[in-house]
């Protein structure tokens, strides 16, 4: 295909674009089949009932997606965009049988390894796939409904675990359909996506963004306003590490069934995968450095008003303004990097990013384990309450506009940190 009939664009591109909205569903529904059941399935199973040893599968999955989005970045340079995403639902494949089967511990630890390069290799691939396909117009909008699909996957099957767990009686159970999803995103995967390298070329062509000096110290702190949106990328996900692990033991601790807290727990990603089809859109409208702040400050009110909720009422508010906070950030970090990358850096930096902010599920759940054994639940989560507002603090005083996907790299550049 000549790069004179390659058009950029949601409408231009929509078959394959929804074709990869359904395959980021699948990989977000892996995951989410985890989310509400994992504690109780160490505590009955296999007779875990400390913090660390809970959380030890969230530090597996967060150093496997981290590691797994660096090489991303890395492998763009040898191979397509769809054999990477190939590759990582070959990493998929194994996973529900592992955790159906699993006789001890260690192959929960092995399968959330292969969970980990699974999400970091195909949700990169797909996140970098439709930013080739859409180009600057309506890339927030694109982005908002990549990370809707993904995130509306987490919440519904953190609700479905909670379901099928407590109506037959067997946490296992909840692990089947990921069986279903693993090879339906493969072999949609391979029939029916394209690779989109005839798209970054028409794009580089057009673009007048400058290449980064240094790609890797730019995206992880030097540039203004990279660094800034992995900065919060990183303390996103600590947070969201943190209550993956402690959020059911938090809802233990206060009366609620397995049932209920299937419910409860989806809350959270329903409203943030929700909340991004609106968010997303918002991005190419407002500036983003101010959806960032807002986002990230949001987010550490609510994680405050997780532990100090006397009432079912109060709790679910705290949940739904947790999902808004993080719906505000999420879709708007990828187009944030997107503007401020040129095409052929994206991948790379998105990469490193990626791997800064995947790397938070790691410090987050060694965090909440040492120090919720060491001084328990209500420490931990009031120190992440703390973290997360001054991340959003910071992005406000660091950070400068890029309105309506203007570029303005010099005044980006020049910036530097305050301190």
């Amino acid at each position: 295909m000549s790069q004179k009939r390659i058009k950029l664009g949601l409408a231009e591109n929509a078959s394959q674009f929804w074709l990869l909205v359904l395959v980021n569903a699948f990989v977000g529904a892996m995951v989410g089949l985890e989310r509400s059941v994992i504690p109780q399935f160490a505590e009955t199973n296999f007779g875990l009932n400390g913090h660390s040893a809970l959380l030890s599968f969230i530090v597996a999955f967060g150093l496997a997606k981290s590691g797994a989005n660096l090489l991303m970045g890395k492998l763009t340079n040898r191979f397509s965009r769809k054999q990477i995403l190939l590759l990582g639902w070959l990493f998929a494949l194994p996973v529900p049988w592992l955790l159906i089967y699993a006789p001890n511990w260690n192959w929960v630890i092995f399968a959330n390894l292969l969970l980990g390069i699974n999400q970091g290799l195909a949700w990169s691939s797909t996140v970098v796939m439709k930013i080739d396909l859409v180009g600057e117009k309506n890339r927030g909008l694109a982005m908002g409904i990549n990370e809707f699909a993904g995130y509306l996957a987490v919440g519904l099957m953190a609700f479905l675990a909670g379901y099928l767990a407590s109506e037959s009686g067997s946490i296992v159970t909840a692990f089947i359909p990921g069986i279903l999803f693993s090879v339906a995103g493969f072999l949609i995967s391979l029939l029916l996506i394209k690779d989109t390298h005839a798209h970054v070329q028409t794009e580089t062509l057009q673009t007048n963004i400058p290449l980064l000096q240094n790609i890797w110290k730019d995206t992880t702190w030097r540039h203004a306003n990279l660094g800034s949106v992995t900065l919060n990328g990183f303390v996103n996900n600590l947070n969201d590490g943190i209550l993956w692990g402690l959020l059911p033991v938090l809802l233990a601790s206060k009366g609620y069934t397995l049932k209920e807290i299937g419910i409860l727990a989806g809350i959270y990603p329903v409203v943030w995968g929700l909340g991004q089809l609106v968010t997303g859109k918002l991005g190419d409208l407002v500036c983003k450095k101010q959806l960032l702040s807002l986002g990230m400050m949001l987010q550490g009110v609510a994680i405050a008003g997780l532990l100090f909720s006397q009432s079912l009422l109060i709790l679910i508010a705290a949940l739904v303004i947790l999902g808004v906070g993080t719906a505000l950030v999420y879709p708007n970090f990828i187009t944030l990097l997107a503007e401020n990358t040129h095409p052929g850096q994206r991948p790379q930096s998105l990469g490193i990013f990626r791997f800064w902010r995947d790397f938070g599920y790691v410090a987050g759940a060694v965090l909440a384990g040492i120090f919720g054994d060491l001084f328990g639940l209500e420490v931990v989560i009031i120190g992440t309450s703390f973290l997360t507002v001054g991340s959003g603090i910071l992005s406000e005083i660091r950070m400068c506009c890029t309105y309506k996907l203007l570029w303005r790299s010099e005044k980006c550049q020049k910036l530097k940190p305050a301190f």
